[in-house]
């Protein structure tokens, strides 16, 4: 069996430098790393707890997180410094899409690198990140009554530059510009779509939570992405709907004539080449299934 090394850099302002990441070749990041393995779905698992999921879109200069639900925080840290992410967007306001604002929040209170004095390696700021967090109408008054269970109510909107958006709503953050559609969920829920600014070019709309939608059909019409939840084996059997079985994702994903479908909320008890396949039955484009560290160009 092969070994896998990992190492953290206690000193990364020496390491993670401007002058380091520009090369003549152009190259940016790490795409992709392929592991040959005897046991896939078991190191698969390993890896996803090593780096799991964090929905960062990103245009030139500008990062955006979208969600943050549970283990989003330490996860997103694997990929990208949380103190350069310029904006987090929230769909809904059910658990597992903000849960992990609270720790974000607590870091960027008091991590030593945010401090105005110096404190061990780190010189202090004047200066300290501060991200926008754009979250439904409402979600100042939820944040309070979570955090303040047990501390201080305006933890999360002393942390970030918090704006509660409407349905409808068109904003811009740096290089990206984000559009919001109400779709039908058990709480008020958005989906989101995110183009340039600098070409117009690419649309990424992504469905979050929703039972199935001719609304959500017409909002991605087009899209040269669509990221839909997949979470039912089958639909809900009483009740108010609230989510899609993967072959209502790849029903609507066909419906609104988009480019490639990636499916998400996936339990991790479900056969994900089940999942694609029973999308494949009902959008003939390209399918995949959100992994943790895919990269999707638009």
């Amino acid at each position: 069996m092969g070994r896998v090394y990992f190492c953290e850099h206690l000193t990364p302002q020496l390491v993670w430098r401007q002058e380091s990441q520009s090369h003549p070749h152009g190259a940016r990041s790490i795409a992709r790393v392929i592991v040959a393995t005897e046991e896939p779905r078991r190191t698969g698992q390993l890896f996803s707890a090593l780096f799991g999921p964090a929905a960062i879109v990103e245009e030139g200069d500008t990062c955006v997180l979208l969600d943050c639900g549970n283990g989003v925080f330490s996860k997103l840290r694997c990929f990208r410094d949380y103190t350069v992410v310029d904006a987090v967007v929230i769909s809904h306001m059910h658990a597992d899409h903000f849960l992990d604002l609270v720790p974000f929040s607590y870091a960027l209170t008091y991590a030593p690198r945010q401090q105005p004095v110096p404190v061990d390696r780190w010189q202090g700021t004047d200066n300290p990140a501060r991200p926008a967090l754009h979250a439904p109408q409402g979600a100042r008054d939820v944040f309070r009554r979570v955090v303040g269970a047990w501390g201080s109510e305006d933890l999360v909107e002393n942390a970030f530059d918090l704006h509660e958006y409407q349905a409808g709503a068109e904003l811009v953050i740096g290089n990206l510009r984000l559009r919001f559609s109400l779709v039908p969920h058990y709480v008020p829920t958005h989906a989101v779509e995110f183009s340039s600014v600098l070409d117009g070019a690419g649309r990424f709309t992504f469905g979050a939570d929703s039972a199935p939608s001719d609304e959500l059909v017409r909002f991605a019409g087009g899209a040269d992405l669509l990221m839909l939840e997949a979470t039912l084996p089958r639909p809900e059997r009483t009740g108010v709907r609230g989510h899609l079985t993967p072959a209502e994702a790849g029903e609507h994903a066909s419906r609104a004539g988009v480019g490639r479908l990636v499916l998400t909320h996936i339990s991790d008890e479900l056969d994900e080449l089940w999942a694609k396949a029973e999308a494949e039955k009902t959008f003939h484009g390209p399918v995949t299934v959100a992994r943790e560290g895919a990269i999707y160009t638009v």
